[in-house]
């Protein structure tokens, strides 16, 4: 679930921006560790309240903090410390549905309808020319539901709002209020639809089947999906959402992630993100079918302005740079940016996460994506 149009453009206005000079001024002192403890001062310096990462290669990692993790308190940002991963939740939603294509417990080319109903139905809206891999794969042309959740997007509506209780069915209700969009469209209600899919195929929320086919055999303890329950565990750091050009910093902790759910709903930290992503990348979750059609892309229509080839595979984007490009996910909630990338071979990743949500966060999601680049281009593990 991304704050900003939801979805790619976090990667788009970045990667567009992050050629100029981002990873340049740090370039000098050597090393992972320099170029994240740069980022991640400079994230600072451009009103960032508290910023987090990790960078690993090889058998080695190394993480960096700055700023603090509470305005009133001004203690420190955690080394390490839960918080929301937004979008990035779809790639283990992806890599669910993928295990049970490879298990032949449902196909790719299903149709939503014959796991689920008449859910999508109406205003042009159809569940038997939709699939499972179009879902997943944001090609279904299904609305996006949190277009239409505009109270989430001003200081009065989230407060009155930020414990609102929803259903997925709900979530999808708002989506099939719009006709279909025919083209690549990023939507989170596709993998609501994906969560939805993997409960009536297992018989388990698609939060459990994510604990028991991934979290546990990763040894992810710090990984879940809170539902109903608001608050972070301890050592997180606070949430800040500026709501308006020169608007004040509002803290937006406390939140319900059922309106995210299957879509962006996971509470994480660097290193199990760390941990997940390269396990996936270095085919250990994945059989090799369903590994090739998770990296199996498409243009993300809308994008190639920005730098051509921007591709989405199942769950997952692939952004081409200098040196070939990555693999990667971005997530935003409110208050909270994440985002996660990592190499071909999973032998080098590396996360950062943001606790402050600025109203134009351009120079910022351009300074992480600078980083990135420079991160995944650079072949030494050094620290």
């Amino acid at each position: 679930m991304n704050r900003r149009g939801y979805g790619a453009v976090v990667v788009a206005v970045a990667v567009l921006l992050s050629t100029v000079g981002s990873g340049v001024a740090h370039a000098g002192r050597g090393g992972d560790r320099w170029r994240l403890q740069g980022a991640l001062d400079d994230l600072r310096e451009l009103g960032v309240v508290g910023a987090q990462g990790q960078v690993s290669a090889g058998a080695g990692s190394v993480t960096a903090r700055s700023g603090v993790a509470d305005r009133a308190t001004g203690v420190p940002m955690p080394r390490v410390g839960a918080f929301r991963i937004g979008s990035d939740t779809k790639t283990f939603v992806s890599v669910v549905v993928l295990q049970l294509v490879g298990e032949r417990r449902l196909a790719l080319d299903d149709t939503v309808e014959r796991w689920l109903p008449g859910v999508v139905a109406g205003n042009g809206n159809d569940g038997r020319r939709v699939t499972v891999r179009q879902l997943l794969q944001h090609t279904s042309g299904i609305a996006n539901y949190t277009d239409d959740m505009v109270a989430l997007a001003t200081e009065e509506g989230f407060l009155a709002h930020r414990f609102d209780h929803y259903e997925p069915a709900d979530l999808v209700a708002m989506a099939m209020r719009h006709e279909p969009v025919p083209h690549w469209h990023y939507s989170n209600t596709n993998y609501v639809l994906a969560g939805m899919i993997v409960k009536a195929v297992t018989g388990q929320s698609w939060a459990e089947q994510v604990r028991r086919r991934i979290l546990g055999p990763l040894g992810m303890r710090d990984t879940f999906f809170p539902g109903d329950e608001a608050s972070l565990p301890p050592r997180a750091a606070r949430a800040y959402q500026q709501f308006g050009a020169g608007a004040a910093l509002v803290d937006v902790t406390e939140f319900n992630a059922t309106a995210a759910d299957a879509s962006g709903g996971l509470v994480s930290t660097t290193a199990d993100l760390d941990r997940f992503w390269r396990a996936m990348q270095q085919g250990r979750l994945l059989r090799p079918a369903q590994q090739a059609d998770l990296h199996r892309t498409v243009l993300a229509e809308g994008y190639q302005d920005i730098r051509h080839g921007i591709g989405y595979g199942l769950g997952i984007f692939h952004v081409p740079n200098r040196c070939g490009g990555y693999w990667g996910h971005p997530g935003d909630v409110p208050g909270t940016s994440t985002f996660t990338a990592v190499r071909d071979d999973g032998m080098k990743a590396v996360v950062v996460y943001r606790t402050t949500a600025l109203a134009d966060g351009a120079a910022s999601d351009a300074r992480v994506m600078g980083l990135v680049d420079d991160v995944m281009c650079d072949p030494a593990a050094s620290g």
